[in-house]
């Protein structure tokens, strides 16, 4: 089992955490962070891009000039994509670029993240993140508190209100729950603070992944 401190609010130790080595303490394969940020991110773009192709501009269809004795090259269409206002060839045209790298490589991606963050020291677990009032500046206070100035991610239930409002006027720290985990939001922060709760929420769910992935080894499957 992997071992951690657990602080309160003042950075004072109040015990400690064990948490399962296949999460947060296994290998790290940072060769699977590349496809699944790949990923997520094409699956981000919006692929809306579009331009018109010379049967979709306005324009006559009229022979512009004869076709010899001209000196002049050879043109049939105003709307060729040579002339000002021509359709464009070949044209861009709307497209899904969003892809998913099979659910093993995800969830490994994921363990690899957060045992990266567990060896390297930037993993911080806290009794509770709680807040007395909804404040950017109260959260930041809290976050310097705990030594965390740098890019911060704030892992908690969906349930803290004041946290999530809080802390999403600050540019350089992000708030999730422990379901919208990812490993994109993972790697472009220095340093990941887990609540208690959090923390066995993210245990259970990346087991459940493993022991789903072996079952459906045990049945011949190949997803």
């Amino acid at each position: 089992m992997a071992t951690f401190d657990v602080f309160n609010m003042k950075r004072e130790k109040v015990g400690s955490i064990d948490l399962a080595d296949e999460v947060f303490g296994a290998e790290v394969r940072e060769h699977l962070f590349y496809e699944v940020v790949k990923g997520q991110l094409a699956s981000k773009r919006q692929g809306t891009q579009c331009a018109k192709n010379r049967s979709a501009v306005s324009g006559s269809t009229k022979k512009l000039y004869k076709q010899k004795g001209t000196g002049r090259a050879r043109h049939g269409s105003i709307r060729a994509p040579v002339f000002v206002g021509g359709g464009k060839a070949p044209p861009p045209r709307p497209r899904d670029w969003s892809y998913e790298p099979p659910r093993r490589v995800r969830a490994l991606a994921l363990t690899s993240a957060l045992s990266k963050f567990g060896k390297e020291g930037r993993l911080l677990v806290v009794d509770s993140f709680e807040l007395g009032e909804i404040k950017t500046k109260k959260v930041v206070e809290a976050l310097q508190t705990l030594k965390a100035t740098e890019k911060t991610l704030v892992v908690d239930s969906q349930d803290n209100e004041k946290l999530r409002l809080s802390i999403r006027n600050c540019k350089e720290h992000q708030f999730l729950p422990p379901e919208g985990l990812n490993v994109y939001d993972l790697l472009r922060h220095d340093t990941l603070i887990l609540s208690r709760d959090a923390a066995k929420k993210l245990e259970e769910r990346c087991l459940k992944q493993a022991a789903s992935r072996a079952d459906r080894h045990a049945d011949g499957g190949t997803k």
